[in-house]
């Protein structure tokens, strides 16, 4: 048998329970990281548990939506559940992209139960010299 002692646990274990697991139109959020690494943006999900293929990641324009499902192990029938805690059902998160960043390009990795985006910046966004030309006269203002 396990014990616990911390009693704020408890309160967000029961909270959790009355309402409910996270469904695709009331998804729970998922934590997660964002962070500038060189000439891109890296975006890591907590969603241990899940399988790669209950994860779903879309962008409309500039919004990022992910979504996961973590859904319940099968048991055997002589198994007897003692403690859950492990929240089910669907997590989602949305983050507006920057016009700055290239969506087309995205890449996706999942390891370890964290699921990382690496999003470029867009050419057109990073810093560039611009050259000053000589004009073939000289000019004054007069004011």
């Amino acid at each position: 048998m396990l014990m616990r002692t911390d009693p704020f646990r408890e309160l967000d274990r029961m909270a959790q329970q009355l309402m409910g697991p996270g469904t695709w139109s009331r998804p729970s959020p998922m934590p997660m990281d964002a962070y500038r690494e060189g000439d891109q943006y890296v975006v890591a999900f907590d969603v241990p548990g899940v399988s790669a293929d209950a994860i779903d990641i879309d962008v409309e324009r500039n919004m990022l939506t992910v979504k996961a499902e973590r859904r319940p192990v099968a048991k055997a029938d002589d198994v007897q559940m003692e403690l859950s805690e492990r929240p089910l059902g669907v997590f989602s998160r949305q983050i507006v992209l920057a016009d700055t960043l290239d969506t087309e390009h995205i890449q996706a990795d999942y390891d370890a139960g964290v699921l990382t985006l690496r999003i470029p910046i867009a050419e057109r966004a990073k810093p560039r010299k611009i050259s000053v030309g000589v004009g073939s006269g000289h000019r004054e203002i007069a004011g």
